[in-house]
């Protein structure tokens, strides 16, 4: 297979140097041009007809999210947004994501080595493979109309790459009132803080990041933060959360497998969802939950950036269900509907 094309675009001619010869060192990748403007990256993007690009968030003249704006109406390709972890970088990297980048990375800090990029070469093969995001759904006000129904489960949904996207269409489907609702999404910390706060004026519950110790309560959609923790229940007694302090799960820190697993006391009384992402976090946890009563939702494969973690969780048992990411949110909310008694066949 030829080397996957690959521009580089970065204001800062070191941090250029950096993703080049960390790039250069795949033989998947190779790196055919580099700009450090807008006007540059276009130009480049026109003359060499890239496969995916790395794409500073930050930028003079014109940003790096500007910039993603027009790209994905012209010319959509895949992007990997390379991001500080200033409030500004996080915030706009997340909003980029909801834009159709595939995923965001971290720009090492000074004094703390390569390991915010030990992944990029994977990232960026990835991200050029991956399905480009459909159209976006109009966002749903927080007026939306209240269910009629009554939901007798608790909501929890897993993701990972893709998954900014994925999770605001399915919340665009909530109403205020809906079901107590877990989300584990594969993001670095800073980054979950300013997903929750993009999310909470867009859609009609509100959406908070988790702290230990909360209690569900409908109308609340509650985030893993990430860092150092994995979101988990308490218990089918007091029904709260935990911010678990451990090592990573699933390869990931939080975890969705986390989660997933410590619902299984009450299994009945969930139904879990599981989004866009690559690798197999949160497949083994759905199979055991779908085992013990709950019921579960998968996202389509043809709807998904990257089929890898629902892929997995249909392959052991998991998944009861497939949706198409426009209909997700109504589909978990009608599982959430079913009897808490009711286990799937």
């Amino acid at each position: 297979m030829k080397p996957l094309r690959v521009l580089i675009v970065d204001d800062s001619a070191t941090m250029r140097r950096l993703i080049r010869s960390i790039l250069e060192a795949d033989s998947r990748l190779a790196v055919v041009a580099e700009a450090g403007t807008a006007r540059e990256a276009r130009d480049a993007v026109n003359t060499h007809r890239p496969d995916v690009m790395t794409l500073d968030v930050e930028m003079p003249s014109m940003s790096g999210l500007e910039f993603l704006k027009r790209l994905m109406r012209h010319r959509p390709m895949p992007v990997v947004m390379v991001s500080t972890l200033t409030r500004r970088g996080s915030d706009v990297a997340v909003e980029a994501m909801a834009l159709g980048a595939v995923d965001c990375v971290e720009k090492p800090k000074l004094g703390d080595g390569l390991e915010n990029f030990s992944r990029l070469s994977e990232m960026v093969v990835l991200a050029a493979r991956a399905r480009l995001p459909g159209p976006r759904s109009a966002q749903v006000p927080r007026s939306r109309p209240i269910r009629e129904q009554q939901f007798h489960r608790i909501c929890l949904i897993g993701g990972s790459t893709g998954g900014v996207d994925a999770i605001e269409r399915v919340l665009q489907r909530f109403p205020p009132d809906c079901p107590p609702t877990l989300i584990t999404q594969h993001m670095p910390e800073p980054f979950l803080v300013s997903f929750a706060a993009r999310l909470d004026p867009l859609v009609a519950p509100r959406v908070r990041l988790a702290t230990d110790g909360a209690v569900l309560e409908p109308g609340l959609v509650m985030i893993a933060p990430g860092g150092a923790t994995h979101l988990n229940l308490s218990g089918p007694v007091d029904m709260g959360v935990t911010l678990h302090k451990g090592p990573p799960v699933s390869g990931h820190r939080p975890s969705v497998d986390s989660m997933f697993l410590s619902a299984l006391p009450m299994a009945h009384r969930v139904a879990a969802g599981i989004l866009t992402g690559m690798g197999r976090d949160g497949a083994e946890g759905m199979a055991a939950l779908r085992q013990a009563g709950a019921r579960t939702l998968g996202q389509s494969e043809e709807s998904c950036i990257v089929f890898g973690m629902p892929r997995v969780a249909g392959e052991l048992g998991g998944v009861e269900q497939w949706a198409d990411l426009d209909v997700f949110g109504d589909e978990i909310l009608r599982l959430c509907e079913s009897p808490a008694h009711a286990r799937a066949t």
